[in-house]
């Protein structure tokens, strides 16, 4: 494998751990209920998208740390990961 290819790998990794660590963060101190009870309410709601974009928020913090690092590659997974919750979200809001 092309070591750019297993660098982007790496960064999309990063970005879909940190948008779901951002989305448990925002569970933890924003809900009441447990993390299953608050997904499962989000599914029922219509809210489940609007969730997955907070979490995405970390993936701002992590991009530009990536960048201020110089791993460029790794930055355009992190974006990657992003674009892909993008797309969740979207199909999330039509289906």
């Amino acid at each position: 494998m092309k070591p750019h290819i297993k660098e982007i790998l790496i960064g999309l990794g990063i970005g879909v751990l940190s948008n779901m660590a951002g989305s448990y963060l925002y569970i933890f101190f924003f809900s009441k209920l447990s993390l299953e009870s608050t997904l499962q309410a989000a599914q029922e709601n219509g809210f489940l998208g609007s969730l997955i974009a907070l979490g995405a928020i970390l993936n701002l913090i992590v991009f530009f740390i990536l960048l201020k690092k110089n791993q460029y590659y790794r930055a355009r997974g992190v974006v990657l990961a992003t674009v892909i919750a993008a797309l969740i979200i979207l199909i999330s809001k039509f289906y």
